[in-house]
């Protein structure tokens, strides 16, 4: 968790960084702009993904001593983010005029919005290369990928949003995957080499059926969530204009950083750890609760902290016109709280292979957010966006402590 915070750490403050040069060079239109952009790679990514990352995973780390299977999973994993990348990547090109027209309700952004397909191309080339670092457990790799990914792709796409203002933003979502893509494959060199012979394709088909039927279902969680966050964005937007799906996003990101931050260090040790064990209910259950005190010892304390200091973070991380979004954002972080409290709960069902509960419990949280999102917008606004999720997450924490 070390290793990974410590990466994480410094993606935070890159992310900081960019963020703030992104509000500073194209304002709360323009962020809500790339926010869309991303809702839509992430809604795609994510369908198109087929959940085989986190199939993967624990297809591996559940053979960890089998170097036959890993071998066999590695070439799946690869040749099938390829694949159905280039098969969305296309789809998302051919539909790119009605897809601007439902986001933006004009298709005069179909060139940027079909370009947004090989962004996804590459991030599932991304997702099949970092699942097999997380299934052998090469934290230290993982640390340098997060790293070295962030600081290139930052790079790149500032200079791409500072020559050519509000239109660089697509090439700002382009260029951070593609680098990451890069760096891992180069970092990845140093795996073992694989020790099965030439797969058939008879066998990698049924390598990659065995995955999808188990991924289908977290796809399907995942998906949710990713279209959830895009309905969301597209409601605000059309509904309270695009500026205020800025202020949306910039709240949200504020609310994702740290927590995210939080969840991936664990989640990078826990989840294969968790899948050695699940069969054994102390050692799991034991496992589960250390998470838990550790990431509200960690993380708590922090998020409270932001409720009282939320208007001056986002006057510094962002620039004043983005203070509105205050009230939105202390929602959001006492809802983080019961995010942290709830995570551990979650994996047991991934690591259990318990898909129908997990996607259940999923598919209630984001139905509870968007539901109560429409409900309340109309009478308060665009901070309705942060009580719905606090909302939200203190049923799901109900939910799941009941379940589990």
């Amino acid at each position: 968790m070390l290793v990974i915070g410590s990466a994480q750490a410094v993606n935070i403050v890159i992310s900081i960084v960019r963020m703030k040069v992104l509000a500073v060079l194209v304002g709360p239109a323009g962020l809500g702009l790339f926010g869309l952009y991303t809702s839509l790679q992430s809604t795609v990514g994510t369908f198109a993904g087929l959940g085989l990352e986190t199939s993967g995973v624990r297809d591996i780390a559940a053979n960890k001593d089998d170097l036959a299977v890993q071998s066999r999973v590695r070439t799946v994993l690869f040749t099938a983010g390829l694949v159905q990348g280039a098969i969305a990547m296309v789809l998302v090109w051919l539909f790119r005029a009605p897809l601007a027209q439902w986001l933006f309700g004009d298709a005069s952004r179909a060139t940027e919005t079909g370009l947004v397909g090989v962004a996804i191309l590459l991030s599932l080339v991304l997702a099949s290369q970092t699942a097999i670092l997380r299934g052998l457990r090469r934290i230290g790799d993982l640390g340098r990928v997060t790293v070295l990914s962030a600081l290139g792709g930052t790079i790149g796409g500032l200079i791409a949003v500072w020559l050519e203002g509000e239109a660089g933003l697509i090439w700002f979502l382009l260029v951070q995957p593609l680098v990451a893509v890069l760096i891992t494959a180069f970092i990845s060199r140093k795996l073992p080499r694989a020790v099965t012979p030439r797969l058939t394709s008879t066998d990698a088909f049924a390598a990659w059926k065995s995955m999808a039927s188990l991924g289908v279902v977290f796809m399907i969680g995942g998906l949710a969530g990713a279209a959830t966050l895009l309905f969301a964005r597209s409601l605000i937007a059309r509904d309270l204009g695009i500026e205020a799906a800025g202020l949306f996003s910039a709240s949200w990101g504020v609310a994702m950083t740290y927590v995210g931050f939080l969840l991936g260090a664990m989640a990078a040790d826990f989840y294969p750890r968790l899948t050695e064990v699940i069969n054994d209910r102390a050692t799991s259950v034991r496992l589960m609760n250390d998470q838990a005190q550790l990431g509200l010892a960690i993380g708590g304390p922090v998020l409270l902290a932001l409720v009282g200091i939320a208007p001056w973070f986002l006057a510094i991380l962002y620039s004043s016109e983005f203070v509105p979004a205050a009230e939105m954002l202390q929602w959001q972080t006492v809802g983080n709280v019961l995010k942290l409290a709830s995570w551990p709960m979650g994996f047991a069902y991934i690591a259990a292979a318990r898909s129908r509960i997990f996607l259940a419990t999923e598919l209630a949280w984001n139905a509870a957010f968007l539901g109560l999102l429409w409900v309340l917008m109309p009478v308060i606004g665009v901070e309705a966006a942060g009580m719905a999720f606090m909302i939200a997450y203190a049923m799901y924490f109900i939910l799941l402590h009941v379940l589990t």
